[in-house]
């Protein structure tokens, strides 16, 4: 781990599996409840002396995303080993992580002016919150991290960051390649089961904590966060749907929408979950769907030629075998896929679910992995209530020949990012978020800068 700039063993370890083996391949420390003191003290008193110097601190993170992006060849492997995602997409993960990086460097803090006048000068600046403890996911480890990083820093504020146990070791690298970057104690990064994040979210240190996870550890995160009026920003799950209109090509959109669905093998919060077809060209979707998912090549993530990995952990691995057989049970079609696959590791098949219908648990849930549902609707209106029949509400998409008609039907989704012809189209400087069950607040973007500052109001008589 990295403590006050210092790498820091523990005396107890925990197995981190290769998901493409269902082995253990390394273990990971876990922290002591002392540790943890150790770290929210040490970032508490770097944060004296970082949020005093706004120059430092964005020459620091434009340092930290050059050495990032320098080690790449580095830390794709091991992120590749514990996640399973493909060496590539591993490598432009660390890659888009220095992106983040950098776009913070070079960012605004605002202030602004709202009186000016012989009685006073009064403008409105953006302080620092303090210790944020940061708990992140295992489905990016390292760009979520980043989306954390870099604006909480450049706020002034100074982090402990937790990564899942699932994928703690490509996040605990990076904390040992940064360590002479930041000044000790600008960014401590330990690691732990469940009950390390409880911990965090109980500790007395923080100000705030940014948590990106399932809605129901996002719930705990909330309560556990009440009592001491931390602020949060919980990034939560979604059900995101696609509408395919009848005006779209089935041969231009297909594709595009396996893409939305089955990115990182469909464990992407904002991935297309569920997809609604008019009825006359439903066969046809299915079936260019389907033939996707048969073409796709599944395989270990440092494999040559590998597209698609395996689950990452044995719990989501169930899961999505308990919803396809869910599904199944109910009456579904298996138009790819259905199945795991033989061998070690938790791959399973690229499945087309279709002739399924509102109240499957695989249409109402989020399944989190490479299974798709497909379901007809007669009347556009009703396809959008349908989609909107949800607790969740991060993203969406519409898709149509025409992109004005598009976005006029995207504009009635429920969600935090609505899409035209397009799905997880992501940028740095653009506010991502949920409504409803998806989340509180924004990352990224200057909306991402605010939600890790306090305002003040600086008022200067004049008389």
């Amino acid at each position: 781990m990295t403590i006050s700039g210092e790498a820091v063993p523990t005396a107890d370890t925990f197995d981190v599996i290769n998901p493409s083996t269902g082995e253990a391949h390394a273990q990971a420390p876990a922290a002591t409840k002392e540790q943890l003191d150790a770290a929210f003290d040490s970032s508490a008193k770097a944060y004296r002396d970082w949020k005093l110097d706004e120059g430092a601190r964005r020459e620091a993170l434009k340092a930290a995303a050059g050495v990032l992006m320098g080690s790449a060849a580095e830390l794709a492997p091991v992120l590749t080993a514990e996640q399973g995602k493909p060496i590539g997409e591993a490598t432009i993960e660390v890659f888009g992580a220095g992106v983040w990086l950098q776009y913070y460097a070079d960012l605004e803090l605002p202030r602004e002016v709202i009186q000016d006048d012989d009685t006073a000068f009064a403008e409105v600046v953006r302080r620092s919150l303090g210790v944020v403890a940061a708990i992140t996911p295992w489905n990016f480890p390292l760009i979520l991290a980043s989306w954390k990083i870099a604006p909480a820093l450049l706020a002034g504020n100074t982090m402990v960051l937790k990564p899942s146990p699932f994928t703690p070791l490509s996040t605990l690298k990076m904390g040992e390649i940064l360590r002479g970057v930041f000044p000790p104690g600008v960014l401590n990064v330990v690691s732990g089961g469940d009950e390390l994040g409880a911990w965090m979210t109980h500790h007395p240190v923080p100000r705030k904590v940014s948590f990106t996870g399932s809605v129901a550890t996002g719930k705990k995160v909330a309560a556990a966060a009440a009592p001491d009026l931390k602020r949060v920003t919980l990034e939560l799950g979604g059900n995101d749907p696609a509408i395919i209109l009848d005006d779209a090509d089935v041969a231009t959109v297909a594709g595009k929408i396996f893409d939305g669905a089955f990115a990182n093998n469909g464990q992407v919060c904002s991935a297309i979950k569920r997809v609604y077809v008019p009825e006359a060209m439903y066969s046809d979707v299915v079936d260019a769907l389907a033939e996707k998912a048969k073409a796709a090549k599944v395989g270990d993530g440092m494999a040559e030629g590998t597209q698609l990995g395996p689950i990452n952990n044995k719990p989501q691995y169930k899961r999505v075998k308990e919803l396809v057989a869910d599904a199944v049970s109910s009456g579904a079609r298996v138009a790819a896929g259905g199945s795991a696959m033989k061998g070690g590791g938790y791959f399973f098949e690229p499945t087309i679910l279709a002739d399924i219908a509102d109240g499957t648990r695989i249409v109402d849930e989020e399944q989190f992995g490479p299974a798709l549902p497909v379901i007809s609707y007669r009347d556009l209106d009703d396809a959008v209530e349908r989609a909107n029949a949800t607790h969740f509400g991060l993203s969406g998409s519409v898709w149509s020949a025409d992109p004005a008609r598009a976005a006029e039907v995207a504009s009635q989704l429920e969600c935090g990012t609505a899409w035209a012809n397009a799905h997880l189209a992501l940028a740095p400087h653009q506010p991502f978020g949920g409504a409803k069950w998806s989340g509180i607040g924004v990352e990224n973007g200057p909306w991402g800068l605010l939600g890790f500052t306090e305002l003040q109001v600086l008022y200067r008589s004049k008389v």
